[in-house]
């Protein structure tokens, strides 16, 4: 299907002949695989239209989340090495399987667009992601462009977030002031006017998506990578002197721009929450997981009130998130009477649409055109983002 920067969908009946194909890849701080979309960019009136043509994920195993997991709290030198290594072998795995599904040949495609696995991210500082761009281009046979975030923080921005220029190019409403949420390991938001017009862009980190769920859920219920389908929290009441109380964090009261990561929002605020819940509250570990969910949706509601003036009319909601509904359902009533939307419902499956965004961020690149949203990272100026690995 193809997506424009009205916001409408259209049947694209033809994959050849016309446009730009590129393969963006996306690790998140979930940590739960890599997706690998095929994109392709049509530029229509100075506007850029894209097409998702396939789409695949590849699931990390229970050994490679593990290492993923590990690496960002802890490691050797050695070991780091050996990941970036390995890293690129699962990139080149998933971006392999993207083009078989896709039915593309390898010639089509001008780049691979990778953002790795971020490691540590130190907002208007330093970033650092794994996933070694020469072993996919080796791989693959095809240039990779890589290390999105760093050029954007030595402008002087905080690196993140990077998707609001897909948010404003691709998914804006033609008539309307637009959020989208969304719901990665960490909550992100990019606030948009009518037509994606990139002077009244902006974007922050909201705090947690599901990356404190999916920690609390793995921390009680050791054989659950996540809360699948949300049911654990379904059964649970949220204990609200607890996301009263971690409403306070620092982060949430930090104005824009603003980014954050599982360096903040990490294994032992994880292990802070479940000790204060057991501290206020003699109920059952389900309502630990359900007080997770309800911190998620309330940082998200109380940014909105705190930093979102505009007059948005509605919250379109994408990434992993959106497969659990209890925490859809919590964020839809923390921000009522605001209506609440999923990203597929308007466009494709939302679990794609970061790794379209990047996909983007790497067309954009080899067209020589900057790809950050200045308002967003509070960069300097807007740069063209990303490094080229020939193939």
């Amino acid at each position: 299907m193809r997506t424009n920067a009205e916001g409408s969908v259209a049947a694209e009946t033809s994959t050849s002949g016309r446009g730009t194909l590129l393969i963006g890849l996306m690790s998140g701080t979930s940590l739960d695989g890599i997706a690998a979309a095929v994109v392709r960019f049509t530029d229509r009136d100075g506007r850029v239209e894209a097409e998702l043509v396939g789409f695949t994920q590849r699931q990390y195993s229970r050994e490679e989340r593990g290492r993923l997991a590990t690496a960002l709290v802890e490691g050797t030198p050695a070991e780091y090495c050996q990941l970036g290594f390995d890293l690129g072998e699962w990139l080149a795995i998933a971006a392999d399987t993207a083009i078989a599904a896709a039915g593309v040949s390898r010639k089509e495609i001008a780049a691979i667009a990778s953002h790795g696995q971020s490691i540590w991210h130190e907002p208007g500082e330093s970033t650092w992601q794994l996933g070694e761009s020469a072993v996919i281009a080796e791989r693959v046979g095809i240039p990779v462009v890589s290390d999105f975030r760093v050029r954007d923080v030595a402008a002087g921005g905080q690196g993140a977030p990077l998707v609001p220029i897909a948010d404003a190019m691709i998914f804006s409403s033609p008539t309307s002031w637009r959020a989208l949420q969304n719901l990665g390991g960490i909550g992100n938001v990019t606030v948009v006017p009518p037509n994606g017009d990139l002077s009244g862009v902006r974007a922050f980190d909201t705090g947690p998506g599901v990356g404190v769920i999916d920690k609390v859920t793995r921390m009680i219920f050791r054989e659950q990578p996540y809360d699948v389908d949300g049911k654990i929290a379904a059964t649970g009441t949220a204990v609200m002197k607890v996301v009263n109380m971690f409403l306070n964090y620092p982060y949430f009261a930090a104005p824009p721009p603003k980014s954050t990561g599982p360096e903040l929002f990490s294994p032992d605020f994880a292990r802070t929450l479940i000790a204060s819940c057991r501290g206020m509250s003699d109920g059952i570990d389900a309502d630990i997981v359900a007080t997770a969910v309800e911190l998620t949706a309330q940082s998200i509601a109380d940014a909105y009130r705190r930093f979102i003036p505009e007059p948005i009319e509605e919250v379109i909601l994408s990434g992993g998130g959106t497969r659990n509904p209890a925490l859809v359902k919590a964020i839809s009533n923390a921000l009522a009477p605001l209506p609440v939307r999923l990203f597929d419902e308007l466009f494709f499956d939302g679990e794609a649409k970061e790794a379209v965004a990047f996909a983007l961020l790497g067309y954009l690149y080899l067209k020589g055109r900057p790809g950050n949203v200045p308002a967003a990272t509070g960069a300097r100026g807007p740069r063209i983002l990303g490094k080229l690995t020939p193939a």
